[in-house]
């Protein structure tokens, strides 16, 4: 359980969003004499990561807290290898398991044994893998009955059933989690949660992103809290957590003084 499993390095990440101005009605451009001129397009620049760097040892969890737009989601797609960084580094050693939102990858048209060997096949296992360790998949998900259901009919709970009984069956070295314990039963995340731990006693690794400070602070040795794209503060989870709390009950009571001041 020593050495880095995941290192990345001045990670930044821009997009490019195009805003195309609202259509006009032929009367309107025949008036204004836009007839035949391209409408403008406005373009806009989004810096969603700004030179990340960090490290994550193996059989670490690590905690990545935030508000909404910060980067977190940004950050671990780029982590699964869905987006590549414009600049910087990032190193995963061993194979990784992205369960990186609920139901990616998912077809809703499909039943959960159709969606189990398609994304089994996409993590890298072999049709007869997938065979082998099906049972076990859908003992874990407690969703039986339903597997051959199409996946429109599942509740977003039962899609994180499904999705995190494939991704921790495949046995990866690092498992990278956003917000897919937000939904579901106590008693399964529960489960999950004992998972998690077995998989850290067994030297993976595990990036998990919430919204929620308790459990960072309970289940992360360490946390990492994304500011406007920007890694404003690392360390341990009770430090980590502590801080970005307080920043979040200050930025409150800012806005509710603003509010009594108009």
């Amino acid at each position: 359980m020593t050495g880095d499993s995941i290192v990345a390095e001045h990670v930044n990440k821009r997009f490019r969003i195009v805003r195309i101005p609202k259509a006009i009605s032929l009367k309107e451009a025949v008036i204004t004499r836009q007839l035949f001129k391209r409408p403008p397009r406005d373009e806009l620049c989004v810096d969603a990561l700004k030179d990340v760097s960090f490290s994550v040892k193996r059989g670490e969890m690590l905690g990545v807290v935030g508000r909404n737009g910060s980067g977190k989601t940004t950050l671990m797609r780029v982590l699964g290898g869905i987006y590549k960084p414009d600049s910087g580094t990032v190193s995963i050693v061993g194979g990784y398991a992205p369960l990186l939102s609920l139901g990616l990858g998912f077809h809703p048209d499909m039943s959960g044994r159709e969606n189990i060997k398609m994304n089994g096949l996409i993590l890298g296992l072999s049709p007869r893998e997938i065979e082998h360790r099906l049972d076990e998949i859908v003992d874990f998900a407690e969703l039986r009955e339903y597997l051959d259901v199409p996946l429109r009919m599942y509740s977003s709970g039962m899609y994180m059933r499904l999705a995190f009984s494939v991704a921790i069956t495949i046995d990866p070295e690092v498992l990278l989690l956003d917000e897919v314990l937000a939904v579901g039963d106590a008693l399964f995340v529960a489960k999950c949660v004992e998972k998690m731990r077995e998989f850290r006693h067994s030297g993976k690794t595990i990036v998990f992103v919430s919204h929620d400070g308790l459990s960072v602070k309970a289940w992360c040795d360490r946390a990492l809290w994304m500011e406007a794209g920007a890694l404003r503060m690392a360390g341990t989870s009770e430090d980590v957590v502590t801080a970005y709390d307080s920043h979040a009950k200050l930025a409150v009571a800012e806005r509710e003084l603003l509010r009594a001041i108009e």
